[in-house]
């Protein structure tokens, strides 16, 4: 029953190791308000009903008198407080304490602007090379700003879509190069802004093989509708195909652009 509610509100599939206790915690709070909702507007409707001009022709100025509806808001404080301490609190510290650290785990790097994402991968050598903002030139087919200077930034490349392997999981660097976006993977149940001058970072790990977009969760501007991506999860040998062939790539043209200075 408590997934049935997210269903019902349209709740996008579930694609990530950690979501079900999002979507658990989701599915109490939405049958909470759904509860509320049906009991505050029945007592509105008796309110309506009892005390029209009609049956209390003189105002009554000493209001409520009992103290039901002071049990009542207790009451929603208290489920409220269970909400956050029993399942909000559990799943940040899943979060804080299973970060990855394993030699499997892939990283990279969301830069957001006006209006779309870059996503730069670490590459065949798992290192995620440094960035600048001196060095970002799109014409040259580096948006995010690789420092060729950085050994582990030769085999770096960059995709405008966000490609992963299932079953792995990852780590993220959010990062903008203008204004305050939002890198929101609602598939995956994780969202971070993207703030100018901060290092944010996500982890997760998809279960499931698929494509679905990516949008942008922040107002950015008038291009904020247009602030779309893809993601995309496949199996690992796909994956580990395409890393290979991409990294190969870009570390051929890190080489001739140092040969030709």
């Amino acid at each position: 029953m408590v997934s049935k509610i997210n269903q019902w509100f349209g709740i996008p599939e579930l694609a990530s190791e950690h979501g079900e206790l999002v979507d658990h915690m989701l599915g109490f709070v939405h049958w909470f308000m759904l509860i509320l909702f049906v009991g505050w507007s029945a007592y509105l409707v008796w309110v309506f009903y009892r005390y029209n001009q009609k049956r209390n022709s003189r105002a009554d100025y000493h209001g409520v008198r009992g103290h039901a509806t002071t049990h009542i808001e207790i009451g929603v404080v208290i489920v409220e407080a269970i909400l956050l301490l029993g399942f909000a609190f559990p799943l940040w510290a899943k979060q804080a304490d299973e970060y990855p650290t394993s030699p499997d785990t892939v990283k990279l790097r969301a830069v957001g602007e006006k209006f779309l994402w870059n996503f730069q991968y670490a590459g065949t050598d798992h290192m995620l090379g440094a960035m600048g903002a001196k060095y970002i030139d799109p014409g040259s087919g580096n948006p995010t700003g690789k420092d060729p200077h950085d050994p582990n930034s030769a085999d770096d490349f960059v995709s405008p879509s966000l490609k992963l392997p299932k079953d792995r999981p990852v780590i993220i660097d959010v990062r903008s190069k203008d204004v305050i976006h939002n890198l929101a993977l609602v598939p995956m149940r994780v969202a971070t802004d993207a703030t100018p001058g901060i290092h944010s970072h996500m982890w997760f790990k998809p279960v499931k093989t698929g494509t679905w977009d990516i949008i942008c969760g922040q107002l950015c501007g008038p291009g904020h509708a247009q602030m779309k991506a893809v993601l995309e999860v496949v199996e690992q040998k796909e994956f580990d195909e395409w890393v290979k062939e991409q990294s190969e790539n870009s570390a051929k043209k890190a080489s001739a652009k140092l040969a030709a200075h």
